[in-house]
């Protein structure tokens, strides 16, 4: 079968000849600690990590803070930054863009969307009315080894016919609002990436695992089972590269991450909390800009609950039923640990001012978007006490999932509905269904 997106192949990183080692992942006190191990001070670790997690450097040849012959001895030594890099890209017409990240030898998804999908709305961390996004003169000649070098080289796009069934023409039709995806019209140019200017804000997308072990009936990744955790480097190592590739300013530029990519962050839980570590005290990004979706893991919750507010992500809940029997049935994880549990944990963490819980909420035709279910939505949200907000996704389609996108009347009644009751609640936007980025569609899809 032939692509129906635009695919485009970025150069890959030639195998080293010797064994690597990499720093990626390592934060500034185990670099110090590496550099010590070799007779050099432990400031030369501060100077590795400015170089890799501020400067988004890729080689250690490149980094000028360090003498020239101790680059020679670390390259010589095998070692190497190892950032995961961008092995393949899919870009919708919607402007939302689907990474391939090379992982040692597998992929795994990250997903870019400028502009977002307000599923920050409500959250406590929304921010007033923002001036369009220009580049300052520093961020323009920052990075040069990737985001602007990535830019100025010549991109194969394929372009082609989408091969589909005519169901799956019609859902994909249905899905989106451009008129040129759908049973047979091709993606009709090839658009590089849109120049700096052009987006106030945007929405990173991260997984933390490769595949998924939960087995949500209505999810694409469940499809591939749970093939391994990625490593904290691997996780942080997603976001460093999209923001390099889309030259990022890291504290001047509204960029929100989301950890719902790939797997279920708590049961990769250490992995998933060094990520951020390292994100917010190396990379310098703020925990308030982040929010972590589990589908129901109590230990983890109560692990996370634990947790300092100066590191700790902004929690959502992947609720999607309206009871425990309906969510047994498309979230076999229920069985285990049930709504009850689920909210009793959540009771534990320590929110910060006018920061809210979100409770997120696939709605699928017939089964969980009817007003009825709205209102027992309601009354669940409004029994647990907490500072609340429910977030509804639209179900994205994906081939062999037996189920159905909700109408657009049914959609808006459900919104209605829980409004009318007094919970916060907002719509979030699908993006990228065409190229198979929307919520429940990661599964590093290549063909149609």
């Amino acid at each position: 079968m032939k692509s129906d997106s635009k695919l485009v192949s970025l150069d890959a990183i030639s195998p080293a000849d010797v064994t690597p080692t990499p720093l990626f992942g390592l934060d500034a006190e185990s670099l110090s600690a590496r550099m010590a191990s070799l007779g050099e001070p432990g400031w030369r670790g501060k100077q590795l990590s400015e170089a890799i997690y501020r400067q988004w450097l890729t080689e250690i040849a490149e980094i000028s803070t360090l003498p020239k012959n101790l680059r020679e001895r670390l390259v010589a030594d095998g070692w190497q930054i190892g950032r995961p890099n961008i092995a393949q890209v899919f870009q919708s017409v919607d402007g939302t863009d689907r990474y391939l990240i090379q992982t040692g030898a597998e992929t795994v998804e990250t997903v870019w969307m400028p502009e977002g999908d307000d599923g920050e709305s409500g959250d406590g961390t929304e921010a007033g009315a923002e001036e369009l996004r220009s580049p300052s003169p520093q961020q323009e000649h920052r990075a040069p080894s990737d985001s602007h070098s990535v830019r100025s080289k010549k991109m194969a796009v394929i372009l082609s016919d989408p091969e589909r069934s005519e169901g799956e023409s019609k859902d994909l039709l249905l899905a989106n609002s451009a008129d040129q995806v759908g049973s047979s019209a091709p993606v009709r140019s090839s658009r590089e990436l849109p120049p700096h200017g052009e987006w106030r804000r945007a929405t990173i997308c991260v997984s933390s695992q490769v595949g998924c072990a939960v087995n949500c009936q209505f999810c694409l990744t469940a499809r591939l089972g749970l093939q391994r955790n990625l490593t904290a480097g691997e996780i942080a190592g997603q976001v460093v590269s999209v923001f390099a590739r889309h030259g990022v300013e890291v504290g001047r530029d509204r960029v929100n991450l989301v950890f719902m990519g790939m797997g279920e962050p708590f049961l990769n839980y250490d992995n998933f909390m060094a990520a951020v570590r390292l994100l917010v005290k190396e990379v310098g990004l703020s925990p308030q800009r982040m929010t972590v979706s589990t589908s129901g893991i109590v230990p983890g919750i109560e692990r996370f609950a634990q947790e300092p507010p100066d590191v700790r992500p902004k929690l959502a809940i992947s609720l999607n039923a309206p009871d425990d029997q309906v969510r047994a049935e498309i979230m076999p994880i229920n069985r285990k640990w049930n709504i009850e549990a689920v909210v009793d944990a959540v009771r534990q963490v320590q929110l910060r001012p006018r920061e809210r819980i979100t409770f997120e909420y696939v709605l699928l035709a017939g089964v969980t978007d009817q007003p009825a279910h709205a209102r027992a939505v309601a009354r669940l949200v409004r029994r647990t006490g907490l500072p609340a907000k429910v977030n509804l996704i639209a179900w994205n389609p994906g081939p062999g999932i037996p189920y159905a996108m909700p109408a657009p009347a049914a959609i808006e009644a459900f919104r209605a509905t829980l409004a009318g009751e007094g919970i916060p609640t907002y719509l979030r936007k699908p993006r990228g269904r065409d190229i198979y980025a929307a919520c429940g569609q990661l599964k590093r899809t290549v063909e149609g």
